[in-house]
């Protein structure tokens, strides 16, 4: 078994010495989910409506009389 941190392993967490700690809650705010790709679904949605529209015309002459 490897024992390389047994020296830090009990010791306690650093606190900044320099400036407050940041509260719990502002600290979760920056990890909370963001629309990186704002309007990337109705894009997709936009493209695939236009792919249906241009398909059915191929699609009803397969189709059965």
């Amino acid at each position: 078994m490897n024992r390389n941190y047994d020296d830090i392993i009990g010791l306690p967490h650093p606190e900044p010495q320099t400036h407050p700690r940041m509260p719990m809650r502002d600290r979760a705010a920056q990890f909370a989910p963001f629309a990186a790709l704002t309007g990337h679904r109705a894009a997709l949605a936009e493209t695939e409506r236009r792919a249906a529209d241009a398909a059915e015309p191929e699609n009803e002459r397969f189709s059965e009389p």
